[in-house]
């Protein structure tokens, strides 16, 4: 700016205040280390001196649980892997009839709790089920002059967690599939490369930090698999564990069962960071054309949509279409005065801990998100860890330091007025839905901070500028952005509560039943036919966010 006096000088703006950290930040450290208390507690519980129990099992039972999880991750990672990779490129590279339906029912398995899909195949395959007593009629063979696949198999076990799991691989392939330079494609096809060649040579390269994430999300939770394992026979570390907390008693030998099991965890995370080698897979700009379908005929079009619903079918259509047919024909036999009560309970529980899975889950986002120090991170990740832990862990994580509270003061009380407090905490439902809020709040954690990383700073920091304290700018201008990310988290939550079988099954009171249990409890007796009920429901309600995801896909 010039004048007759010459140039004047640049006006000067006040130096910015220092950022004020809000008072209330410094809680989310303690929160987060009561969460992640039970996994503590097996840890300090499984260094204790091992007893007589635990060289029992060390030398008989676990080589074959240790092999079988092996084999059984093995197999669940290759059936996933193939599934949702495969999937996720047809649907998004190729255009053929069925494509936009297939599209959207490729997530229809997230519904089908894998002990449910075991249940309905095992009803529908065993030796009395119906397609074998039709083979026999048809046939005229009887039961040992024939061959069939033998369901209740450790394959059998695989088949049903892989049709389930590969949902994981899917979203994850398909967005980055859809984040792919389409330069290099038609570079590709450009050079003479069939659609075949650039995907084994160049959109599967790229794409392998998502076929990563989402088979070791498979891995995770087949380790965590309890139901379905059980039914089928299959000794794995979770019926191990199991066994060892209820059948022989003893809470030191289930404690290092779950450090193990822990153990293999840490050790499939930390493969799948080493096998990346600091390699990147991003491209190098962040302006890219739309994909563009490539349109099949005939033969090959009748492949890509027989490959794509193909895993719906096995996976969705046929356990829910045998659950629906078992329902109407023979259903559970309880009145529904008796029967209510397991639904009840587990819509209670689930929107117990659905709630307060997503008000902490929010408190520490916001945490820090407002105070950016490296030690509220790393709290929010150490909180977040025990999604990657099965359930049966958690239960043993959570009842042991319970015990030892309620035993502390049973026997402070007994000494200092003669009377005797009993269990308060272990076995109760306070217990139980902080063994889901363990279990789950990675799902809402992970929710609310994507959730807030859409949202721009500047508008908490106008809110800021007008005089607004950091916890009215939340609530008069972040909350309701955020909303839509909220209901999201209670959603995922609520649905993977009602699904969850080895904490209910350990932590529950006496005498507190829910769906899952019922299901399992009946389907243990084998009385599949009248669990139908109840898994159908369960499945019903884990349809609700499986359709708000697909509406999030159809949205972009």
């Amino acid at each position: 700016m010039t004048s007759e006096a010459g140039t004047l000088p640049a006006a000067r703006h006040p130096a910015s205040p220092p950022r004020r950290r809000p008072g209330w930040a410094w809680l989310a450290l303690p929160l987060a280390g009561l969460v992640a208390a039970p996994l503590l507690a097996v840890l300090a519980t499984a260094v204790r001196p091992a007893g007589e129990v635990w060289h029992h099992i060390l030398t008989t039972t676990l080589p074959e649980m240790l092999a079988n999880t092996a084999v059984l991750g093995l197999l669940v990672g290759l059936l996933a892997a193939t599934a949702g990779v495969v999937s996720a490129w047809l649907v998004t590279a190729c255009r053929f009839p069925g494509r936009n339906a297939l599209e959207v029912a490729l997530l229809l398995p997230m519904a089908m709790p894998a002990y449910v899909c075991g249940y309905a195949y095992t009803w529908l395959l065993d030796v009395a089920g119906p397609v074998q007593t039709a083979l026999r009629d048809v046939t005229g063979l009887r039961w040992g002059q024939y061959w069939f696949p033998e369901i209740r198999s450790l394959p059998g076990a695989a088949l049903m967690l892989g049709m389930v799991l590969y949902p994981y691989v899917y979203l994850l392939c398909r967005a980055a599939f859809q984040q792919q330079s389409v330069a290099l494609l038609e570079a590709s096809r450009t050079l003479g490369h069939s659609l075949p060649r650039c995907f084994l040579r160049l959109a599967l390269p790229l794409a392998r930090p998502a076929i990563a994430g989402g088979v070791a999300l498979a891995l995770m939770e087949t380790l965590a698999d309890f139901g379905t394992v059980q039914h089928f026979a299959v000794r794995t570390f979770t019926t191990g564990l199991y066994e060892a907390w209820f059948g022989l008693g003893d809470r030191g030998a289930a404690s290092q069962l779950a450090a193990c099991l822990m153990g293999l965890v840490a050790l499939l995370l930390l493969l799948e960071q080493l096998s990346r080698g600091g390699r990147r897979f991003h491209p190098t700009t962040g302006r890219q054309p739309p994909l563009h379908p490539v349109p099949l005929r005939g033969w090959k079009a009748a492949l890509a949509a027989l490959a794509c619903a193909l895993p719906v079918a096995l996976g969705f259509l046929v356990p829910a279409g045998t659950l629906l047919a078992l329902m109407l024909q023979v259903g559970d036999p309880l009145e529904p005065a008796r029967f209510l009560p397991f639904a009840r309970n587990s819509l209670v529980l689930a929107g117990l801990a659905a709630t307060v899975a997503v008000l902490i889950a929010a408190f520490l986002a916001w945490a820090a998100r407002l105070d950016p120090r490296p030690s509220l991170r790393a709290a929010n990740r150490l909180a977040g860890l025990g999604y990657a832990i099965p359930g049966s862990v958690i239960a043993v994580g959570t009842l042991v330091p319970l015990g030892l509270f309620d035993n502390a003061l049973d026997g402070w009380m007994r000494a200092r007025f003669g009377i005797s407090t009993g269990l308060l905490l272990s076995g109760s439902i306070a217990a139980l839905v902080f063994a889901y809020l363990v279990r789950f709040l990675a799902i809402a954690l992970s929710s609310v901070e994507s959730g807030l990383a859409r949202l721009k700073p500047s508008l908490f920091a106008a809110a800021r500028v007008l005089g607004a304290r950091p916890a009215a700018a939340i609530r008069r201008v972040e909350l309701p952005l955020l909303r839509g990310s909220l209901l999201t988290a209670f959603l995922l939550v609520f649905v993977d509560t009602m699904k969850e079988l080895p904490a209910t099954l350990i932590v529950r009171p006496f005498d507190f039943d829910t769906l899952a249990v019922r299901v399992h409890s009946l389907a243990a007796d084998e009385r599949l036919a009248e669990a139908s009920t109840a898994a159908l429901l369960i499945v019903l309600a884990g349809l609700f966010p499986v359709l708000a995801l697909t509406r999030a896909m159809r949205r972009g």
